[in-house]
């Protein structure tokens, strides 16, 4: 009992060590890639500055050229991603009044389209890579075709959590797979989506540089469609009560508790419907497993907005705050996942890895620049580079696309991404069908899945292009 108290104080310095240098070295990598990345004009390139500093973390962590981070800062950098995710989405809804749902519909519907053609897109493309190429060349096991929605959409997370499905179903190797993948989803969503909105600001597809409205699929200068006029403009929200807070002290206080809040709201839900998974049992259980806090932490976010505005304190949140915390922690996102990626899983099944890897994002690139136009209403790229970046990496790569393409935050594209984000988490990213896909491959056979998949993506595509000439 005597060696008792030394011995956990020791454990706690240990611990506690470890906690300072991990949290103090993020924070030096991230200083470090926004001060070379400002010397370099990275900005101009569509480069974030995050990718940089995780880059130099991958340099310097123990499998990296110069290995100077020890593996317990790296063990802890690996598990703030999900915990950074859910404080990015329990900001996205806090500062800002929710809109009126009368105006929300039209975008909101054609994200949803968007995002179910997305997702069921890549499960197509990767079904005909695997009939057509892989399994004759390389045979490999057919439950590669639900490779790329996993990691994709789902990213990391849904990659990890979907490896004993795959273990029982007679593909151990998936969860290496879905990984790997997911390690090139985030790197092509931040590169060349960066990319991407380079050459929709040379374009003039970008909301700051049109000049006057456009019908959605118009080219920046071309006429519009005959008989298309612009919406008219929403009214002006009320002018806002002033703030009771007298300094920024008290407001940066009271804006952090109230994100606490929205966290703590969307943990307790997320505990809830683990608790109901657990009495329920079976494929319940299974999706409840796979599905992570951030999107119950947007939940979160919307109830706290709704009880500010019910009550007449909507004005206790400042966006500036939200969204100054939402940047940050999406940015030490990237630094800390990018740092922590195993290139090692890269060198291995680089052949399949690649073909599925080229056709999901060709697919997603090809949503984004032909259909998107004619599906998203305007601001069309603003609306479609968010869902771009959620479909190739995650969540957090599709917010910092927009707001490389939207720093002034002048679109609404935001508030629909968030709502649908809400919508179809429980579905697809590590959700039902990203679950059931699996099953069904091996029930029904992959042929037969990847036809039901082309099927889906020709009803979400007309849909889409459906409601756009309604509206």
């Amino acid at each position: 009992m005597n060696d008792l108290a030394p011995m956990l104080l020791a454990l706690w310095h240990d611990w506690g060590v470890t906690v300072l240098v991990a949290v103090a070295g993020l924070a030096g990598l991230l200083a470090l890639g926004r001060l070379l990345g400002n010397a370099l004009g990275l900005h101009l390139l569509g480069i974030p500055e995050a990718l940089l500093a995780g880059t130099i973390g991958l340099a310097v962590a123990p499998t990296g050229l110069v290995p100077l981070v020890p593996e317990p800062v790296i063990a802890l950098w690996a598990e703030l991603p999900t915990a950074l995710l859910t404080l990015v989405f329990a900001c996205l809804l806090l500062g800002k009044p929710l809109p009126n749902p009368g105006g929300l519909w039209r975008p909101l519907s054609a994200q949803v389209l968007m995002a179910l053609t997305i997702a069921f897109g890549q499960y197509l493309v990767a079904g005909l890579a695997v009939l057509l190429l892989l399994q004759p060349w390389l045979g490999v096991h057919p439950l590669m075709g639900v490779l790329i929605e996993v990691a994709y959409e789902g990213g990391h997370g849904s990659a990890a959590a979907m490896g004993p499905i795959y273990a029982d179903l007679g593909f151990p190797g998936g969860e290496a797979l879905g990984l790997a993948l997911s390690t090139v989803g985030l790197l092509a969503a931040t590169v060349v989506g960066g990319l991407v909105v380079v050459l929709g600001r040379g374009r003039g597809w970008l909301l700051a540089d049109r000049q006057e409205p456009m019908e959605p699929g118009v080219a920046a200068g071309a006429a519009p469609t005959p008989g298309w006029a612009p919406e008219p403009p929403e009214p002006a929200p009320p002018a806002p009560h002033a703030t009771p807070f007298k300094g920024p002290a008290e407001r940066w206080a009271v804006n952090l508790a109230l994100t606490g809040v929205a966290v703590v709201v969307g943990y307790s839900l997320w505990a809830s419907l683990g608790w109901l998974a657990d009495q329920l049992g079976g494929g319940f259980k299974l999706v409840i497993d796979a599905l992570p806090v951030f999107p119950l932490a947007l939940a979160g976010s919307l109830l706290v907005r709704l009880v500010l505005e019910k009550t007449g304190k909507g004005h206790w949140t400042s966006a500036p705050i939200q969204s100054l915390v939402s940047t940050l922690a999406a940015d030490l996102l990237i630094t800390a996942a990018t740092a922590c990626l195993d290139l090692s899983l890269l060198r291995h099944d680089w052949l399949p890895l690649t073909v599925l890897a080229a056709a999901g994002l060709l697919w997603n690139l090809g949503v984004l620049l032909l259909l998107a136009p004619r599906i998203l209403p305007a601001p069309w790229f603003e609306r479609g580079i968010v869902e771009f970046g959620q479909g190739t990496g995650v969540a957090a790569s599709g917010l910092l696309l927009l707001r490389m393409s939207d720093p002034a935050d002048a679109s609404d594209a935001l508030p629909a991404f968030s709502i649908k984000q809400l919508i179809l988490q429980p579905l697809i990213a590590g959700g039902v069908i990203t679950v059931g896909a699996p099953l069904a491959v091996m029930n029904i056979g992959l042929p037969a899945w990847t036809a039901l998949c082309l099927v889906l993506v020709l009803i979400w595509i007309s849909l889409g292009l459906w409601l756009a000439r309604r509206a």
